[in-house]
């Protein structure tokens, strides 16, 4: 057995790799994003999932404590703002998840002061 032991730590983490919807999310600020998240500008991520899809993950990983708000009222265009009650500077203060033309993206805002 105690041959073994060293082999865990690997074994461990091949397992996580290797098993879906498992994989580490992306932070940013402290804003957890799923892990389908792509960078396309600074704070600005597209996810390949749609916008119901990420909401739900949004409410699940963020609880009713975290309030949303709708922030567009126009044809086309679905926005929901989701504000961090315990903000500090340099951390998220809220994220900005939209639909546009099909694409769902989402905007960290970052707390600023000192």
């Amino acid at each position: 057995m105690r041959r073994f032991s060293r082999y865990k730590p690997t074994l461990v983490a091949s397992l996580l790799l290797l098993t879906p919807g498992l994989a580490a999310a992306l932070t940013v600020a402290g804003a957890q994003l799923p892990d389908d998240a792509k960078a396309v500008g600074e704070n600005r991520y597209r996810l390949s999932r749609d916008y119901e899809t990420a909401l739900k993950y949004f409410r699940t990983t963020y609880s009713a404590r975290y309030t949303r708000r709708p922030i567009a009222d126009q044809p086309g265009v679905k926005a929901v703002h989701i504000a961090n009650p315990d903000a500090k500077p340099g951390q998220w203060e809220g994220l900005n998840v939209y639909e546009l033309k099909g694409e769902v993206r989402v905007f960290v805002l970052v707390k600023r002061g000192k």
